[in-house]
């Protein structure tokens, strides 16, 4: 599908690239404040979260480790099929560790809530959770 048929599909923009990337800045300076002399691990949930974490990571003034996790709640369809599985585990160890995790967009949180549970019990000193949009 090219990007002609896909602009075609889209009824209306809900936020725009400008007004993203605005804000995308602006939690980069809260982020910067937050973890200031904190060491910070962002985690991202793929294959979503590439794009805003990458702009994210662009936009903050300190060094920043990032690695990545894929997970699934969904099954063959589009609803949540309540068990979450660990397609791709991440590589760095998180033991004590300041963990962001960056999503793009949150829809039941189960995901979040499991990945949250899980990081923590793998010794992170503290996990937060960053996505970009929640479906209402």
């Amino acid at each position: 599908m090219d990007l002609e048929s896909v602009r075609s599909e889209v009824e209306r923009v809900i936020v725009s690239e400008a007004d993203l990337q605005k804000r995308l800045q602006e939690i980069a300076r809260t982020i910067e404040s937050d973890y200031r002399d904190k060491d910070l691990l962002l985690i991202g949930v793929l294959k979503g979260a590439v794009m805003a974490m990458a702009d994210l990571a662009r936009y903050l003034n300190r060094h920043v480790e990032m690695d990545w996790m894929a997970v699934s709640s969904y099954g063959s369809g589009t609803k949540s099929s309540g068990v979450v599985r660990i397609l791709k585990d991440l590589d760095k160890d998180i033991t004590g560790r300041n963990v962001l995790i960056v999503e793009d967009i949150v829809d039941t949180g189960l995901t979040l809530d499991w990945m949250r549970t899980n990081l923590e019990s793998r010794g992170a000193q503290s996990v937060e959770i960053f996505t970009v949009l929640r479906k209402p």
